[in-house]
């Protein structure tokens, strides 16, 4: 199963070339950070003497180990001219952020890259990132 990815912003994409697979034959799973994409391409006749067989015939799937900073609970998927692409977006954890340092001349400030939930500064002096 040829496959294509790429990132393009905030989002990965990712296009199987899947020609001759109908498409409610292919099958998506998510597991953990195990995306699987399963296909069936129906057998030729059985009476049929090839010349030549590089494409898989029957049911064949490929697996993509997807790293913690991608939302799999917001996967899209689309199959249009026999390509079937996923859209993956970037976790929102894992997309950069900025951290405002306030100064202040009297006391001294820690920073911490905790959540309190909001990103912003808390009442003890402490900046949360």
């Amino acid at each position: 199963m040829l496959m294509d990815a790429w990132r393009d912003g905030e989002q990965f994409v990712v296009e199987f070339d899947l020609p001759g697979v109908r498409p409610d034959s292919v099958d998506l799973d998510v597991e953990r950070n195990v995306l699987t994409v399963t296909a069936q391409r129906p057998p030729l006749e059985e009476n049929t003497e090839f010349l030549a067989a590089e494409r898989p015939r029957g049911v064949f799937s490929r697996q993509l180990v997807l790293g913690d900073n991608l939302d799999l609970d917001r996967v899209q998927a689309g199959y249009r001219d026999r390509v079937l692409q996923l859209i993956i977006p970037v976790a929102e954890k894992a997309k950069p952020r900025k951290i405002t340092i306030n100064r202040d001349e009297g006391t001294d400030q820690a920073i911490t890259t905790g959540h309190n939930g909001n990103g912003k500064q808390r009442s003890d002096n402490t900046i949360d990132a």
